[in-house]
């Protein structure tokens, strides 16, 4: 794919950001990649251009009825300096399983892979070196038509935005506190909340807001049929190390494959952890708390890595988990995936791939 590079003059760069004061998805680079589709030409025009507005009629599709995908992963700088991308071909593919469900064109994976990396090289001052730092890459394709009726779209547009980013949450590595909600639900089977797609986000957003009112980092959701089985936290999967197995709520439908969690499950049977993708209800989670036998619970995505959960509400009572600090598999999960990303450790499974 030969890509267009209209760059701005060295003199218009922006200034980098405090890499101690990053945030999450606060600060863009300089450019951005774009292409467009058409029913005719499908896939076309691919170019790294200044980052800057699209052109949208207001009647694009996108606007009305949200057909809209993405993804989230990162680059990462080692102390060799060298640029890493943590799986980047994993995401290539759920981004193709998000669009069939919504009805989108897919993308080549080579060409998805190839525009990150031309574009991550292109912005290459942008990748902070600080532990704990890294470049957050967040490619998305929503629907540019006109046209207002209830059809799949016929024009897209495919861009790659950049942004450097610190630690997720503000409580970084330490534990958070997780409200379980049994009045809103987040997805049903059947429905869309395999595919990451922009309205299952929306859709989470009133829980979300009323667990932060409450002091609560993130909400549990449990599944919309019975409101008994758990599924997934609203940014990342869940996990529960009940005695010395570890458990994650099987893929149904309406969770959505991580990336973060198939690599928690590989680096886990690796080492002779017994682990278990299966149905488990919130009751059989919170009896596991009050009897002891849960020894760790703790989130997995892209953005966070490893999230320590110290506790968790249901129903007016708090049951803390591992005294509500960080558990011993949490840390060696986040210091492995981390050692990999970062090139600090041996990477077994083949999941870097270097932008150079």
């Amino acid at each position: 794919m030969e890509i267009e590079k209209l760059l701005k003059d060295k003199g218009n760069l922006k200034p980098l950001p405090d890499e101690n004061n990053l945030g999450f998805g606060i600060h863009f680079t300089d450019h951005m990649f774009k292409m467009d589709y058409s029913e005719d030409q499908g896939w076309h025009g691919p170019r790294i251009m200044p980052y800057g507005d699209f052109h949208l009629d207001p009647a694009a599709v996108v606007l009305h009825y949200g057909q809209a995908i993405f993804e989230g992963l990162k680059a990462y700088k080692g102390r060799d300096q060298k640029i890493r991308l943590f799986r980047p071909r994993e995401n290539a593919k759920r981004l193709n399983r998000s669009a069939w469900r919504m009805c989108m064109p897919e993308m080549d994976e080579d060409k998805f892979i190839q525009a990150i990396k031309e574009l991550v090289k292109v912005e290459a001052r942008w990748v902070p070196s600080l532990k704990g730092t890294s470049l957050y890459i967040r490619p998305f394709i929503i629907a540019s038509e006109p046209f207002l009726g209830v059809r799949p779209a016929k024009e897209y547009i495919f861009s790659i935005i950049l942004t450097p980013v610190g630690a997720y949450y503000s409580e970084g590595f330490n534990p958070v506190k997780i409200f379980v909600t049994d009045k809103f639900v987040r997805a049903a089977k059947g429905g869309v909340g395999e595919a990451k797609t922009a309205g299952n986000y929306a859709a989470s957003l009133m829980a979300s807001e009323e667990a932060k009112k409450l002091g609560f980092t993130q909400v549990l959701w449990l599944d919309a049929a019975q409101r008994k089985y758990v599924e997934e936290v609203g940014t990342m999967n869940i996990f529960f190390l009940i005695d010395d197995t570890l458990v994650t709520p099987a893929l149904s439908g309406s969770i959505l494959p991580g990336i973060t969690r198939d690599s928690v499950l590989a680096l886990a049977r690796k080492w002779g952890i017994r682990a278990e993708e299966r149905p488990i209800s919130i009751d059989e989670v919170l009896e596991s708390a009050e009897s002891g036998r849960l020894k760790e619970c703790f989130g997995t995505g892209t953005a966070a890595v490893i999230s320590p959960v110290g506790s968790l509400y249901y129903k007016g009572k708090s049951f803390e988990v591992n005294g509500g600090k960080t558990g011993e598999l949490a840390q060696r999960l986040f210091d492995e995936i981390t050692g990999i990303q970062y090139g600090d450790r041996e990477d077994p499974f083949g999941w870097i791939e270097f932008v150079e």
